[in-house]
């Protein structure tokens, strides 16, 4: 039977024809697109690495895995010739009636009959793909077996091709191998089936892959194939891009046909891939360290971690000290040594939190622009940081021009962003990414697209900077991450501010994934301190320490006992009276940093306050923490004193040096995370015992933080830092008081210890089996547990954050009364062009404010169901606002929203 070509596979968005009708990209021709395209990245994207890993677990020659990566990726929709696909009412029209499917016609040829069922038939084109392939790679010689058909070749490939939509689908047993259309009628027989098996031979022929593997698909051979088919797909997929290459109007598919088309897909494939600026990206030769460079971390590194690489390959670096630009820097100068010796592809740098991105990523752009070459694009990648890529682009360069908005350094990345990589599963592809390590661990969360996002890593150097900073949960997580990256060679490097039990546990994850020994291995307790472990052998190795610890500087820590407000003003007078010094204000909620800056700017007159929290607007965000940043300036950028008051979203920020710094209750880790950066011999830490702790915070460090200091305390940092958390999580902490306070501590430790028990057992529940517990079915990458919901991830991930919009009333020339983004700007009205009045999604980025996702939702009425069926909307909120006595107002079911020039406060109704 010759191939029929009105079989179609793409149909969205490619025009009309001469007939009105719309235009169809035959199957066939997808098909050997996504082929061309696998052919390209192989050659041009992968790591040598990458190509070893899927070649030595095929037991085939490179040559040979490329061009059956090719045909695999060629296979990924043949699904499509099923039924309800090829005959759906969302699919391509003629031009008669323009309701009638193109392929109508094969419903009424006799070889195309179809009964109820099969029309009827639920299954997806990704699972068809699954269920028809285990059995037709069985039939060409795959390796295969009745009895556990995951652990064989031909339904490992086939589960793999039927996970190019993000999720791997259950087991298919030989029995519907053998027989899928008794379960899925919807796959069609005669035709239907005579089609599959013409289009599978096909496109083997036209890619050439004669060979037949008789090996097995390991879990990292696994990773890589799915980032070649899934990443072939989308590019092949590019709307733009198929235009160019439609086919005239009944074109056969003769196999001269698909001969001659499969030259076109090829000569059009690397100019698909160049176009994601993905290309060319590596790391050069680090420099030799610098003369004079003798002593500290960043020398001890240097001298000996370009040795040891070379020597045992690539692996995980270990930092552990305080936070500093030295620290900074050769966690960086590691990552360069490492991503040389495998010839990397990128790096990501993770944080803990957005705002810690925001304020690294200058620092991260400027050492690529010293050890990255060829192009390079930058990320920036956290909740936060982007709404849609090509309109997140446009809207911030026209914020820019408009505006007058100084973007913060680093920010400069979103005018430039390249809008196909800038997208949620696309975007940890880029070449430089800084973000959260959220990005990481969804990595190891059975959510849409996971295993892109290792694929994405594994040709890059990860960063984690701050590591421990992630609770119980994220802890779990990162071990399984670190599991995952041993297995599939990334190097990784760690930085943590102090060794500890759970520093221990991630070498030994690490460890664990390279299959190394069980014995434990501990990091140096002494700081600053470093250690590597291959991932070819899963060795530990401790290199020779720093000769010494860097010059310890003294940290003079205050606890005073006064109305929080009272005491803040007494801890700057001394500042404001010399008429310099920088301090830092730490409040617990938004609200209260409001508060706080509008008494300050009163009560303070010669200084500059300035505030920066969570609920602002990007574009007051960005333009103030500039502003910050001159008035912090090491050399003394601002003039007069200057206080900043925000919240603890900037606690892991860099670049902002403070003398002094004020804070309310909060564990030991948190308030030396915001302890004074200035580098001085002696900065001071006030704590306001009276104050309220964020909610975030566990009762029981903060209780046992506040024992531990005691009324105050002079400690030297970095040199009593690791004793001071050992000293803080004793077990025996408790035993050293009596009566009441005993008591009660004890019942917070109870409470917290069930709390982490309970988190981390289930985030080992929720976590994707490790590369070495997978046992060949890709499905337990993709299962649903039974009461995964969305909360449960809000509280693994952190708050799920929705996105607000403050729209103001007013008058056009026309006398309608449109809505503005400014109120009384006529510049900034909201654009809503159709008739769904749906704005421009670009417009509103420099608008947003992030706000818990349960705070928005409680909004009613806000006219945002026209926005719901646009990907990059659908999690913002429009807020009507409404004058009320002065102010700016909202009202949802629980919530009073209030808009200032100080950014958004949320109060809860009674």
């Amino acid at each position: 039977m010759p191939l029929d070509s009105r079989i179609w596979g793409k149909g969205a968005g490619l025009g009309k024809d001469a007939h009105g009708g719309d235009h169809a990209h035959p199957l066939v021709c997808h098909l050997l697109d996504t082929a061309a395209v696998a052919e390209v990245v192989w050659d041009e994207l992968l790591t040598e690495h990458q190509r070893n890993i899927v070649a030595a677990a095929l037991h085939v020659t490179n040559e040979q895995a490329r061009a059956i990566a090719a045909f695999w990726a060629g296979l990924h929709d043949i699904g499509k010739i099923r039924v309800p696909f090829q005959l759906h009412e969302n699919g391509p029209r003629r031009g008669d009636s323009g309701k009638t499917p193109r392929a109508h016609e094969l419903s009424v040829e006799p070889g195309y009959a179809f009964g109820d069922q099969a029309a009827r038939d639920g299954q997806s084109h990704e699972a068809a793909a699954h269920w028809w392939l285990a059995g037709a790679f069985q039939e060409i010689g795959y390796p295969s077996s009745r009895r556990r058909p995951q652990s064989q070749l031909s339904h490992a490939v086939a589960q793999l091709l039927g996970g190019h939509g993000g999720r791997f689908h259950p087991v298919v047993h030989e029995k519907d191998a053998r027989c899928p259309l008794a379960r899925h009628p919807g796959l069609g027989a005669g035709s239907w089936e005579e089609q599959r098996r013409v289009h599978f031979d096909e496109v083997r022929r036209v890619v050439g892959a004669t060979s037949v593997p008789q090996g097995r698909m390991t879990p990292e051979a696994a990773v890589v194939l799915t980032g070649v088919v899934t990443l072939s797909d989308w590019l092949a997929s590019v709307e733009e891009g198929i235009r160019a290459r439609l086919r005239e109007e009944g074109w056969a598919g003769t196999p001269e046909d698909l001969d001659a088309y499969w030259q076109v897909a090829r000569a059009a494939a690397p100019g698909l891939l160049r176009q994601t600026d993905l290309l060319g990206t590596g790391f050069a030769q680090p420099p030799a360290p610098a003369p004079g460079m003798e002593s500290g971390l960043l020398a001890s590194m240097a001298r000996q971690l370009p040795d040891l690489v070379a020597e045992q390959g690539p692996g995980m670096v270990v930092v552990t000290a305080a936070p500093s630009e030295e620290r900074t820097e050769a966690i960086l100068r590691a990552a360069a040594v490492l991503g040389h010796a495998v010839n990397a592809r990128g790096l990501f740098y993770a944080l803990p939190t957005g705002s810690a991105a925001d304020t690294h990523m200058a620092q991260v752009n400027d050492f690529a622009e010293r050890a990255l070459t060829g192009p390079w694009r930058s990320l920036l990648l956290h909740s936060s940081s982007r709404l849609k890529p090509a309109e997140a682009a446009a809207g911030w360069a026209h914020a820019q021009m408009t505006d007058e908005i100084n973007a913060e350094p680093g920010e400069e990345w979103v005018a430039s962003a390249n809008s196909w990589l800038n997208s949620h599963h696309r975007a940890l592809l880029a070449a430089l990414g800084t973000g959260t390590v959220d990005e990481l661990l969804q990595a190891v969360l059975p959510v849409k697209f996971n295993v892109m996002r290792l694929f994405a890593l594994s040709s890059k150097v990860v960063v984690v900077d701050e590591a421990h900073a992630r609770g119980a949960w994220g802890h779990q997580f990162m071990l399984r991450f670190l599991e995952w990256a041993a297995a599939l060679r990334i190097p990784v490097v760690l930085a943590a501010t102090a060794a500890d039990r759970s520093v221990d546990a991630m070498l030994a994850a690490y460890r664990r994934g390279a299959g190394g020994g069980s014995e434990p291995v501990e990091q140096p307790r002494r700081l600053p301190a470093w250690s590597f472990v291959d991932a070819g052998s899963g060795k530990a190795h401790l290199p020779q320490q720093p000769a010494g610890s860097c010059r310890d500087s003294t940290l003079s820590i205050t606890v005073v006992d006064g109305t929080p407000y009272a005491e803040i003003r007494a801890a700057l007078a001394p500042m404001v009276a010399a008429g310099e010094g920088r301090a830092a204000v730490y409040r617990p909620t938004p609200a209260e940093a409001v508060r706080t800056f509008r008494r300050l700017s009163e009560d303070l007159p010669g200084a500059q306050v300035i505030l920066i929290h969570e609920q602002m607007r990007n574009k007051d965000r960005w333009r103030r923490l500039a502003a910050c940043r001159r008035a912090f300036a090491a050399e003394g950028g601002g003039c007069g004193p200057s206080v900043l008051v925000t919240t603890p979203m900037l606690e892991h920020s860099r670049g902002l040096p403070a003398d002094l710094v004020v804070s309310g209750p909060a564990p030991l880790a948190n308030l030396l995370a915001r302890a004074p950066q200035s580098g001085r011999d002696r900065s001071r830490l006030v704590v306001l015992r009276a104050d309220a702790a964020s909610v975030l915070d566990d009762p029981a460090l903060v209780r046992r933080t506040a024992i531990l200091l005691g009324t105050g305390r002079a400690i030297a940092l970095p040199g009593d830092l690791a004793e001071l958390l050992d000293e803080v999580y004793a077990d025996e902490f408790a035993d050293r008081l009596g009566g009441t306070a005993a008591r009660e501590l004890g019942q917070l430790d109870n409470r917290r210890v069930v709390r982490e028990r309970r988190a981390s057992g289930t985030a080992r529940w929720l976590a994707v089996p490790g590369p070495r517990e997978l046992d060949g079915d890709l499905a337990l990458l993709s299962r649903d547990h039974p009461g995964l919901e969305p909360e449960l991830l809000s509280a693994v991930l952190g708050e799920e954050l929705a996105h607000v919009v403050c729209l103001y009333p007013g008058t056009d020339e026309k006398g309608t009364s449109p809505r503005y983004l400014e109120y009384g700007v006529p510049g900034q009205k909201l654009d809503q062009p159709g008739k769904k009045k749906r704005p421009k999604p670009g417009q509103l980025v420099p608008h947003l404010i992030p706000v818990p996702k349960r705070v928005a939702e409680t909004v009613e009425g806000d006219a945002n169901e026209t926005w719901r069926n646009m990907a990059a909307l659908k999690n913002v909120i429009r807020l009507n606002m409404t004058e009320e006595g002065g102010e700016w107002v909202h009202f949802s079911s629980e919530y009073r929203f209030c808009m200032t020039e100080d950014g958004l406060i949320t109060d809860q109704l009674p």
